[in-house]
């Protein structure tokens, strides 16, 4: 049985090759351009060509920028332009790594996909189950939450129990250069993370509009409901007795919400697009609900209803951000499932 392991140049996943090779499996290498042809990507599949024949192992190198632009870039975009905050790396894992990369890789053969995730696939009552990485400080699991459950039992994830801090000194042992050895960026099609210039270059964004309290008082002007995101405090422009956090965006009166501090909680969260590892009927009565990558997951109860996830938060949660993940997990650190939130209740 023939693994497909995703390369894109960096040392993760140049990595999760190596470990594979020294297990004795039978893979090959992929590597899907995202961005149109340029100067980096051929230095990136030049220095994989290298590095594959070094460890005997076949290479192979496609030019995926126009499904990238049609499945994450254009619908980034349009969810900016509808007042949500999206998540690209999110929608990529389900949408081109595990779909149209993992579909290429199939027809060169490979019968199950490996990339250099920090995660972990193991056997649970409900089968082979998503788990968080053992390097914590790096844990992805959050990212693969939107990814079908049938797609993840076809997965392998070389780094599952190896911490970031130990794979430059593992590479240096092999021999082995990744052609790309810094971290990538925030979001790898957005040039210096300026996704306000971006979005501005890709189409005609709304403009301004009233800031107004939480009563409806009207105190200030935004400059695009797109500009500002969920718990922002800072760059509102609006002189006001205490700090202004943002708390809402009301797209159809292109109204941006805000307020002090003590209005940011929320008690809770609805997600659509749910993506299920297991049935809800098999969770436990609370469940661990992250709604950022950067914050620790939090207690709740969630019921599926129409299609939809509500949560109810058991403790103080900040205002979750509509476009984001909803990550479930249970207390081991085991995805349930995710979705893409709508609202804060």
């Amino acid at each position: 049985m023939t693994i497909a392991v995703a390369v894109s140049g960096g040392m993760d996943s140049l990595l999760a090759l190596v470990l594979l090779k020294e297990r004795g499996e039978d893979i090959m290498a992929v590597h899907g351009h995202f961005l149109p042809p340029n100067p980096g990507w051929e230095r990136v599949v030049a220095g994989m060509t290298g590095a594959c024949a070094a460890l005997g192992v076949p290479f192979h190198a496609l030019d995926l920028h126009e499904s990238f632009d049609n499945r994450v870039i254009k619908p980034f975009v349009a969810e900016y332009k509808a007042g949500l905050t999206p998540n690209p790396c999110a929608m990529c894992n389900p949408r081109m790594k595990f779909g149209v990369l993992f579909d290429a890789a199939r027809n060169f053969g490979a019968a199950r996909l490996a990339t250099g995730h920090y995660v972990r696939m193991e056997e649970r009552e409900q089968g082979r189950m998503l788990v968080r990485g053992e390097d914590a400080s790096k844990d992805q699991s959050y990212f693969l939450s939107m990814v079908p459950a049938e797609k993840l039992r076809l997965a392998e994830f070389p780094l599952a129990r190896t911490f970031k801090r130990d794979v430059p000194a593992i590479l240096a042992a092999h021999g082995l250069t990744p052609p790309l050895p810094s971290e990538s960026q925030e979001i790898c099609f957005v040039p210096d993370d300026d996704y306000q210039h971006f979005l501005t270059s890709r189409c005609d964004m709304p403009g301004p509009g009233p800031a107004a309290l939480p009563d409806g008082r009207i105190i200030g002007e935004h400059q695009g409901l797109w500009r500002h995101t969920q718990g922002q405090r800072r760059g509102l422009g609006i002189a006001w007795s205490e700090p202004l956090y943002v708390l809402d965006k009301h797209v159809a009166s292109n109204t941006l919400i805000v307020g002090p501090g003590e209005h940011l909680a929320a008690r809770g969260c609805v997600a659509g697009q749910v993506n299920l590892m297991c049935p809800v009927e098999t969770w436990p009565e609370t469940v661990m609900v992250q709604t950022r990558y950067r914050q620790k997951a939090k207690p709740a109860t969630a019921k599926l209803t129409g299609g939809r996830l509500f949560f109810d938060f058991l403790e103080t949660h900040t205002r979750p951000t509509p476009g984001q993940v909803a990550a479930v997990y249970d207390e081991a650190g085991t995805v349930l499932g995710g979705g893409i939130i709508e609202e804060a209740l």
